[in-house]
């Protein structure tokens, strides 16, 4: 699945619960974050054209951060900064495991390439996740998700009063509110 989508379903799992931001944050970081190993491809673009290209996205992407390991230290870092330990800490071992299942369902290439998952790393490389059935990533139902997951998270947006937005900015995420209330009027 693309990132936006990732970040969409982790938005959708910390919404589950009434949270502050903080822990809503949080739990949509865990959901996202083991898409950082993606950016090796930034790397990769960049030394395309050298005589010594690194291949970091194509040898790492769900290799670093699609596994145990990886989820064991995202669960830490919640539990640690999250003000409602518990549930924030389960939520974001749920959101992170959406991720590798979102992954794992939807993100074949065009060329028919599937990236396994390596879950059980760093511990074992034995387990190999991958299914057959393995939808494309610009395949019409990853289209599907992400445009049910964006009309309810505007929904919720319109209907509690905050958004996605507010990890980046409160300022921008009351405008934004504020925005879809003056289009589709104030809740009930």
């Amino acid at each position: 699945m693309d990132a936006v989508t990732h970040l969409l379903v982790s938005w959708t799992v910390a919404e589950s619960v009434e949270f502050g931001p903080r822990d809503r944050a949080l739990v949509t970081a865990a959901g996202v974050l083991p898409d950082i190993d993606g950016l090796g491809l930034l790397a990769e673009i960049a030394t395309s054209r050298s005589a010594q290209p690194l291949y970091w996205w194509s040898a790492y992407h769900h290799v670093l951060c699609h596994n145990v390991g990886f989820a064991l230290l995202v669960v830490v870092a919640v539990a640690t900064l999250s003000v409602r330990r518990t549930v924030v800490t389960c939520l974001a071992l749920l959101a992170f495991h959406m991720h590798l299942l979102g992954d794992l369902v939807g993100s074949r290439g065009p060329d028919g390439h599937q990236w396994p998952i390596p879950y059980l790393l760093p511990f074992s490389g034995r387990w190999q996740l991958t299914w057959d059935g393995q939808w494309e990533l610009n395949a019409w139902p990853n289209v599907l998700l992400s445009i049910a997951l964006l009309s309810l998270t505007l929904y919720s947006a319109w209907s509690r009063g905050y958004s996605p937005v507010e990890m980046v900015s409160k300022r921008a995420d009351a405008a934004f509110v504020s925005t879809l209330r003056a289009r589709f009027g104030e809740p009930r």
